[in-house]
């Protein structure tokens, strides 16, 4: 669990990125799931777009991303969820 100091370095490092991962129409499949913890895994802090989502199924789609990939969430703002990872 990342406290806040942590949380807003995060944030911190994050602003300057790019969305590595989108999430389409299909919403939030097997093979986006993959790619993201591929990606968790090279990068360790990512972005992610969910522009295929409404509002509804990107507030449930973080916490979904988060355990299935055994990522922390850091920040959500509109469609751009901010997810780390530590290396190990």
């Amino acid at each position: 669990m990342l406290n806040p100091a942590e949380r807003k370095a995060l944030k911190g490092r994050a602003h300057r990125l790019e969305p590595v991962v989108v999430i389409g129409g299909k919403g939030l499949t097997d093979e986006v799931l993959a790619e993201i913890d591929r990606a968790l895994t090279v990068h360790e802090l990512i972005k992610v777009r969910a522009a295929g989502l409404g509002r509804e199924a990107r507030q449930q789609a973080l916490p979904i991303i988060c355990r299935k990939t055994a990522a922390e969430p850091v920040q959500q703002v509109g469609k751009i969820f901010v997810i780390f990872r530590k290396k190990p």
